[in-house]
């Protein structure tokens, strides 16, 4: 089955077309509208879709599009494969359960930490066993730069630096990089330490605008062997949810 799935973020829009469980194309839009769409639609026959939305207002577009095929709105009613014990499932961000659904999907055999770098900086684990309890949420790299200058009189508003390796900052510019970075470091290792301590086999997948960021602050450390990097993962999340669904 071919389908269109659409994952609606705090910052972008990514809309992706799949062919059974592989992936033939992937564009990221920070407003689409009605031509894009139109331009997949006529590229491909698709034949069904499905959407997920942080927002609470649906997106002009969407409407016309609903009037052209099914779109199936992507939430726990839809995923099958994952046993869902949050306590408050329709307050569950559908950014993060797609992500464990891609997971499970993608690494059914194994435990999964999946961490998202976006907006916001999210941790969830699913078991081998489909089990998913809940996660945390932190805010996100860009966040935290522009907070030390929004909520200071004298900090500069610093971009994050990739190449930065120093864990002391020997000016301004410098100390804010190694607080943000060194502290992201930190909380990474950290909660990755939490979920290991009953884990015997396990994946930390990185996935999200800064998830190649993430593994290049733990590049050296002693949980390299175990990263998997997927960009897309909320794309294939969302599409073994439609195509398990069409079974």
């Amino acid at each position: 089955m071919t389908s269109l799935v659409i994952d609606i973020g705090n910052t972008l829009t990514k809309i992706a077309v799949f062919k059974d469980y592989d992936l033939l194309e992937v564009q990221q839009y920070q407003q689409p509208g009605e031509d894009e769409i139109n331009a997949l639609l006529g590229k491909y026959a698709i034949e069904k879709a499905i959407a997920s939305s942080v927002k609470p207002m649906a997106e002009p577009w969407q409407a016309a599009l609903q009037q052209k095929l099914e779109v199936i709105k992507f939430d726990s009613c839809v995923v099958t494969g994952i046993n869902n014990h949050y306590k408050t499932p329709k307050t569950l961000g559908p950014d993060r359960l797609a992500a464990v659904t891609g997971a499970h999907h993608l690494y059914p055999q194994t435990g999964n930490i999946v961490i998202g770098g976006g907006t916001t900086i999210t941790y969830d684990y699913v078991d081998a066993g489909g089990n998913y309890f809940g996660g945390s949420i932190s805010p996100g790299l860009k966040m935290r730069y522009k907070a030390l200058n929004h909520y200071t009189g004298g900090l500069p508003l610093i971009e994050a630096d990739s190449n930065f390796e120093d864990s002391t900052g020997h000016n301004t510019a410098s100390a804010i990089i190694s607080g943000v970075q060194n502290g992201i470091k930190y909380e990474l290792t950290g909660f990755i330490n939490e979920y290991i301590k009953t884990q015997k086999a396990y994946n930390i997948i990185l996935h999200g605008g800064d998830g190649i960021f993430f593994d290049t602050l733990l590049k050296n450390s002693i949980f390299a062997p175990y990263i998997k990097n997927e960009p897309y993962l909320v794309l294939k999340g969302l599409n073994a949810a439609i195509q398990k669904h069409n079974d």
